[in-house]
């Protein structure tokens, strides 16, 4: 397995997994075999069951084909929307536990999975998933084309400490909130700004903590009431906690 080194915004190097060529194939094949199943049932419903050639009698082929595509367009954006919905995911890399990540270790923007959609066209639709093969073999990060220029990657979660489980903290059942504002992080977030706390901490580099204590006061918009950065850093990560657990 190929290990991914992501560095983060605060300049913490995190491991990764990159997905395996056969993962990714497999995802890709789980994916290709929803496609066609939605592909059969649709064709059977327009031209069996609802007999949709005596409605477009008369209509010129370039009509006919606009009307049918319209039907198939699940089909052709299926990884767009998914991996946008699902945080780099589609049901295939789902099952197959592997997602799409930024290589600095944020989740892909909606831009970044457009790029990486249109790079399809070469990367696998030209010359049967060729070209995204040996990319993929070559490349140290496993990436194909599309991966290449949105700037991402895509990892494997098998045998990993998932994300919910890495920002988790131990409240008590009195616990009082400092933060409310802290809602505006998302989990990436958190998972970042605790592994920074951590590294910090192990190296004993305050100019770290202190970056990382400001860009968490500017995120969330608040001044931090406690002196102490760890302590200010602990309990934006606890509010967090309280908060997305009750949700």
């Amino acid at each position: 397995m190929t290990e991914l080194q992501i560095n983060t915004t605060q300049n913490v190097n995190i491991n990764f997994t990159a997905a395996s060529v056969g993962e990714r194939i497999l995802a890709y094949g789980v994916d290709l075999i929803i496609k066609i199943a939605y592909s059969v049932v649709v064709f059977q419903l327009l031209f069996n069951l609802f007999n949709i050639e005596r409605f477009m009698f008369g209509w010129d082929n370039w009509s006919r084909a606009a009307f049918i595509i319209i039907f198939y367009l699940p089909v052709i954006f299926y990884t767009l929307v998914l991996e946008s919905i699902l945080e780099g995911q589609t049901f295939g890399k789902k099952l197959l536990k592997i997602r799409v990540v930024k290589i600095d270790g944020y989740q892909a923007s909606f831009a970044d999975h457009i790029m990486r959609w249109f790079f399809r066209i070469i990367d696998i639709n030209m010359m049967g998933g060729i070209i995204a093969l040996i990319t993929v073999v070559v490349n140290n990060r496993n990436q194909r084309l599309g991966d290449i220029t949105a700037g991402t990657a895509v990892i494997s979660l098998k045998d990993k400490v998932t994300i919910n489980h890495t920002i988790l903290e131990n409240l008590s059942e009195d616990y009082v909130p400092t933060y409310p504002s802290v809602i505006k992080l998302s989990d990436n977030d958190v998972r970042i700004i605790k592994e920074t706390l951590q590294t910090a901490k192990r190296s004993l580099d305050h100019t770290t903590l202190l970056k990382l204590k400001r860009k968490v006061e500017e995120v969330i918009g608040v001044k931090a009431e406690e002196n102490d950065t760890q302590m200010f850093i602990n309990t934006v990560l606890k509010d967090y906690n309280y908060y997305t657990q009750s949700m």
